[in-house]
């Protein structure tokens, strides 16, 4: 029996209603695409060298190598043939099923259908079978250097996973069923959010990955208590509330890397390194970097080191009547924080007892996944960007990261989004992750040029504050923290850096998982493990420490603390927020955090 709201009449007023909608967002859509912004070029792909050397490489090799192309081709045609004869033998037996299924599993295809329907099953073999194809062709291309190499093999792949069959209605099962069975009106409610992602980020596509109602930084994410005692141009200084009695007297600060927003250390509580450490019974202090405009066109590296660094350093140390102070540097601000520690180190400064690493680059001689994007056709884009602007708009960075891991952070959620018609997920890291700043330009042309590029700081050595500093000028005691799949900072980059400090006195834990996951790994959870060895860092190669590296269950957390806990002196009455030399301006986390937040 059907009821009225079932009844064909109904559904064909509900389908005609929906596609009246989408006439009114097809408009809207049209609108926000003519309104996009311009690029330039080399930001939106390599430039046009590598094809051509790609191309010239791949002349000679044919003219020289013949029969390598021919077996390639050969290898291709047959399977293509075998399969498209395999799918009509069936049809012809009036078998509608697919036939033997000999590819290997793959997360974008685990619908059922695409198994079992004969057409879409088809499609998706048809597909993996292309991409092997094209994979071992630029596989085999010689003549090329390394780092050339590897460019094309990664842009290949992303062409190849942007022509997945699963990116596209016409050939996506399960969004197919989701539109017949809504009557369209999932297909509407994707074009709205893709529409609404469009007009968002100026005519451009960046999907949204997290619920942007779900969270308010304040309220629900950054909520340890704690107030903000210091602020400058460039940071707002936060000191945490304690919820010990007594604290180590030697306080702790914290550097985030300003690309983001430090709350990713202070997301929901159960997911808190900054509650975590206050817990453990530390003076805890906490950075947060302003949002850069085009009035910071002219901050460098130098300005970081000078009014970020070594300005909240003596900070703390007036606050809390302490001589020396633990530091923690994430990232970007692990990198400098390195550069810093060098200066101190030329100019006598003994105010730092130890510093931990987290995820940092200080040699970039091998630049991991990141270096696709650090040639001088992306790098020199950046600089015309940059010197047009005076930032670097965050949606660069934003976009850049997000292709590292293309099939999560673009396709799937953009299936989601956009051919489901799905709400984005309450999900507190994805929000942080939308939630990203601007870059100063001198800063990015110093970072990108001089460090990472020209890796200055690990060879002839990086000026900054009016002395030359080399990364075996680090010499206070170090502790660093790395993360086994990380695609931005390769954990065995990490680990040369390390070893070519001049410290005596060096720890290294490798935590399973990536960038952000496998430092926001609670103890609670049990849910990554790390490694850790007692062998000699500075004459055991990466490879070697981790064959021979000891494997333990559970969050780097506790160790980490056990390690900072022997550098961190006595115990001495906890330290109420406000009550120092400076007052306190405002509660945490302050206003910096909040400015050009996602909305």
């Amino acid at each position: 029996m059907t009821t009225e709201e079932d009844a064909p009449g109904t559904n064909l007023e509900r389908l005609n209603e929906n596609l009246a909608k989408l006439e009114g967002l097809t408009e809207r859509l049209m609108a926000a695409v003519s309104r996009k912004r311009r690029i330039d070029p080399n930001l939106q792909g390599p430039g046009h060298d590598l094809y051509m050397k790609a191309a010239a490489a791949y002349m000679v090799e044919m003219m020289r190598n013949p029969s390598k192309l021919i077996e390639h081709q050969v290898a291709y045609w047959g399977k293509s043939l075998k399969h498209f004869v395999e799918a009509q033998e069936a049809l012809a037996r009036g078998r509608l099923q697919a036939p033997e299924d000999r590819t290997p599993s793959d997360p974008r295809f685990s619908n059922p259908l695409w198994q079992t329907h004969p057409y879409f099953n088809f499609v998706k073999q048809q597909y993996l079978m292309n991409a092997e194809a094209i994979a071992n062709a630029v596989r085999g291309v010689e003549g090329l250097s390394p780092k050339d190499a590897k460019r094309l093999e990664y842009f290949t792949q992303q062409i190849v996973d942007l022509m997945s069959p699963a990116n596209f209605l016409g050939t996506n099962p399960e969004a197919l069923e989701r539109a017949v069975a809504t009557d369209g009106q999932s297909l509407v409610d994707g074009l709205e959010n893709l529409v609404r992602d469009i007009e968002a980020n100026e005519g451009e596509i960046l999907v949204t990955l997290a619920d942007r109602q779900a969270f308010t930084v304040g309220e629900n994410l950054a909520t340890t208590p704690g107030k903000v005692i210091y602020r400058n141009r460039l940071l707002e200084l936060i000191q945490y509330a304690p919820s010990t009695e007594t604290v180590h007297a030697t306080p702790l600060i914290i550097f985030p890397p300003w690309i983001n927003k430090f709350y990713i250390l202070d997301l929901t509580p159960k997911n808190s390194l900054i509650k975590w450490i206050v817990d453990q019974g530390y003076t805890l202090f906490v950075v947060s970097w302003v949002n850069p405009d085009a009035s910071y066109a002219d901050v460098g590296m130098d300005t970081y080191v000078e009014e970020g660094y070594l300005d909240t350093i003596a900070q703390v140390k007036a606050i809390t009547g302490e001589d020396k102070v633990n530091v923690i540097g994430y990232c970007i601000a692990g990198t400098t924080l390195s550069l810093t520690l060098a200066l101190m180190e030329k100019r006598k400064d003994k105010s730092v007892r130890s510093a931990t690493f987290f995820t940092t680059l200080t040699d970039f001689s091998d630049q991991g996944e990141v270096g696709v994007f650090l040639d001088d056709d992306f790098v020199d884009g950046i600089v015309r960007e940059v010197t047009a602007n005076g930032y670097l708009d965050s949606f660069f960075m934003s976009r850049t990261f997000s292709f590292l891991r293309s099939n999560d952070l673009i396709y799937r959620p953009a299936i989601r989004n956009y051919m489901m018609g799905e709400r984005p997920p309450a999900f507190d890291l994805l929000y942080w992750n939308g939630d990203s700043t601007n870059l100063p330009a001198r800063m990015v042309v110093e970072y990108l040029r001089g460090l990472c590029q020209q890796d200055r700081f690990a060879s002839t050595g990086f000026e900054i504050c009016g002395e030359t500093v080399h990364i075996g000028d680090v010499k206070v005691p170090v502790c660093a923290i790395a993360c086994e799949t990380d695609h931005i900072a390769a954990w065995s980059s990490s680990y040369q850096g390390v070893r070519r400090m001049g410290s005596r006195d060096k720890t290294f834990i490798l935590s399973e998982s990536g960038h952000i996951a496998g430092i926001v790994n609670p103890p609670a959870k049990r849910k990554y493990g790390h490694y850790v060895s007692d062998a000699d860092i500075k004459d055991t190669p990466a490879d070697a420490w981790r064959e021979g590296a000891e494997f333990h269950d559970g969050s780097w957390w506790p160790r980490w603390s056990d390690w900072l806990s022997r550098r961190s002196g006595r115990r001495v009455a906890a330290r109420i927020p406000g009550e120092g030399p400076l007052g306190a301006l405002c509660d945490a986390p302050g206003t910096y955090v909040l400015a050009g937040k996602t909305t």
